[in-house]
């Protein structure tokens, strides 16, 4: 009876240790995917640096600003001879290239892009300049997108259920993969979670951040909407299957798949945007 009771204590903890370790695995690669997606996507700060005399300059140049304010881009430069211009234009424009000198204050050199409505882009290019000779901080423009303000309220709950949908998809992946009993579940959480962060609280976060609901398909390209959807899809049929053959679990390999293939894009790729010369050719035709 002692050595029944033994076994059956250790086995529980045998399983509650295997769990815990499932779980620190579908943790590890869904942190893994979502610093992969922040970091390789078009919004991610450019960052470098150039050795201009004897001080070598790092810098930072922004990709995305929200907010109704001019955004700042701010390069810290000890020196104190050296100069900085900012040459812009609305991306997708037929504006001419604007040119302004950077002030300075204390250790920074500073320029204001101007405000954009939610989706409009600048490109711009920074310059910095010493006794005569120009350094041009990257070999290609860089393009910053300006959104609306998101409420907190609305924001961090997206973000929750979305971090916790590619948390449980994982670990739904994981039991399927070793046969393990509650694939149902986790995969009905997923779902759920996809759901309720990507399909309500997304296109809220979009009306604020773009003003538009929804710019996915069949309306825009928004590549972030036409992903969530395709997920939930995939997701959805998984755990249809199987509720009604729990032994069929192909479906589910589909759907984890489908959704690592969507985290590995980047965030914000082929994101919306307005096109500025589609606004000209309409404001002419209005004449």
């Amino acid at each position: 009876m002692t050595k029944k009771l033994f076994t059956r204590k250790t086995k529980i903890m045998n399983d509650k240790m295997k769990n815990g370790l499932l779980w620190v695995l579908a943790a590890v690669i869904t942190i893994g995917l979502v610093i992969y997606q922040r970091s390789t996507g078009p919004t991610y700060p450019v960052r470098g640096e150039v050795v201009i005399g004897n001080e070598t300059v790092s810098y930072r140049l922004i990709r995305s600003f929200s907010g109704e304010e001019n955004a700042g881009i701010i390069i810290p430069v000890n020196d104190k001879s050296i100069t900085g211009k900012i040459t812009f234009k609305r991306y997708k424009s037929y504006d001419d290239w604007l040119t302004v000198e950077m002030t300075r204050t204390g250790n920074e050199l500073i320029a204001l892009l101007p405000n954009q409505p939610p989706a409009g882009k600048v490109i711009y290019n920074v310059s910095l300049f010493k006794d005569g000779t120009e350094y041009q901080l990257t070999d290609e423009p860089v393009i910053i997108r300006y959104t609306g303000e998101v409420p907190r309220p609305i924001l961090i709950p997206h973000i929750f259920f979305m971090f916790f949908s590619i948390l449980f998809g994982l670990r739904a992946g994981i039991e399927a993969v070793l046969n393990r009993k509650d694939i149902r579940y986790f995969a009905g959480v997923t779902t759920v979670f996809i759901f309720i962060g990507g399909l309500i609280l997304g296109p809220i976060v979009q009306k604020y951040a773009f003003d538009a609901f929804w710019t996915g398909w069949p309306f825009v390209h928004d590549l972030t909407d036409n992903k969530t959807i395709v997920m939930f899809i995939f997701l959805l049929i998984a755990w249809w299957r199987l509720k009604k053959k729990p032994e069929k679990r192909i479906w589910v390999y589909i759907a984890m798949l489908v959704m690592i293939a969507v985290y590995i894009i980047p965030h914000s790729e082929m994101g919306t945007e307005i096109d500025f010369r589609e606004q000209e050719a309409k404001t002419e035709s209005l004449k």
